[in-house]
């Protein structure tokens, strides 16, 4: 056997009994547990909604009736509900097959790949934004604590939390009006998008995500201010801080090297809460703003209790929340090494 077979079983060896390996594949083994039970509880809440969508249809024109049941058949909910959910769920496994929207007559998995972009973008627009905001300012109030600017931040941030997405949503909207047409009203696009090259298709998209990824961003950047502020303050008292201070360390590095980086993990630690709450928010922003993603096309379902277009899009909407949370534990062991990923269960 050569050295280089030897080396590669030995590197292979290495990353099946690697620590991080292990967790990955632990966190995911819950992830489809939980989506088991996201799935199970979905289908329970829309069957306990009274009829269903072939009803909605009855509703509009009566005369449908006998095509009404020719539908009934074809999207088997003539079946019981535990048997619609035992073949949707076997066709989820073996196929990936989602199922068909009742009311688009196109598969589910299209019409969700189709949105997720754009809800991804909205998110991490908003997710970059609140942080280039909150950290800064959470250390400003950390270093100049009690004093004037530090008493303005803490006002700001006290009244940032104060407005839920919706309401921010709402008063950006009277903004956008009237300040029109500095910015759009809503939509993903201009309607003369197409006509645009690239840059200018680039351009036009991020023109009309400043309002939205604002509502997201504000309540946000709020709470994060507050937290970067009081970790801060908690390790510049620490005797280290003081230690190096009497070294004579210029303060910046005292605060930027010694006490953020320290102060720095449990901001990494909320990671993946925050981008939980920003997606969740960004299903509001969607609706306010008409932002053609997964929140939007979600809600639409629901009123038209289009059964695995809910289905999928809850599903998709849980399965993005934990990799969220995933690659946020991930990112803390890499900023911290000392950390075991054991410990984070």
């Amino acid at each position: 056997m050569t050295s280089t077979s030897v080396a590669a079983k030995e590197r292979l060896r290495s990353l099946i009994t690697s620590e991080t390996l292990l967790y990955i594949l632990l966190r995911l083994g819950q992830g489809i547990l939980t989506l088991f039970l996201v799935s199970v509880l979905s289908f329970a809440i829309v069957q306990m909604a009274p009829g269903d969508y072939l009803e909605f249809i009855r509703n509009q024109n009566p005369r449908l009736q006998e095509r009404i049941e020719e539908l009934r058949q074809q999207f088997g909910l003539d079946k019981p509900a535990v048997e619609q959910y035992f073949r949707w769920l076997w066709q989820v496994v073996r196929y990936g097959d989602f199922g068909y929207s009742f009311q688009y007559l196109r598969p589910v998995s299209s019409l969700i790949w189709e949105r997720i972009p754009n809800t991804l973008l909205l998110a991490i627009s908003s997710f970059i934004v609140t942080w280039a905001i909150a950290i800064p300012l959470g250390i400003i109030g950390a270093v100049n604590q009690n004093r004037a600017s530090d008493r303005i931040l803490r006002v700001i941030s006290y009244i940032g939390q104060g407005f839920p997405s919706f309401i921010t949503s709402l008063l950006l909207l009277v903004v956008a009006q009237v300040t029109s047409p500095l910015f759009p009203i809503g939509g993903r696009t201009s309607i003369n998008h197409e006509e645009l090259s690239p840059l200018g298709q680039m351009l036009d998209v991020a023109w009309h995500m400043i309002l939205p990824t604002l509502a997201l961003s504000i309540t946000s950047f709020a709470g994060l201010q507050r937290i970067t502020r009081g970790e801060l303050l908690d390790v510049l008292r620490q005797d280290y801080i003081q230690t190096a201070r009497a070294k004579g360390l210029p303060e910046n590095r005292v605060i930027y090297v010694h006490a953020l980086r320290n102060a720095i993990n449990p901001l990494v630690t909320l990671l993946g809460f925050e981008f939980a709450g920003l997606l969740s928010g960004a299903f509001i922003a969607e609706f306010f703003f008409n932002w053609p993603g997964l929140g939007r096309l979600t809600l639409d379902a629901v009123n038209k209790q289009d059964l695995y277009l809910v289905m999928a899009s809850l599903m998709m909407g849980a399965a993005m929340l934990i990799l969220g949370n995933l690659l946020a534990d991930l990112l803390l062991k890499t900023v911290d090494p000392r950390i075991k990923l054991a410990d984070l269960k």
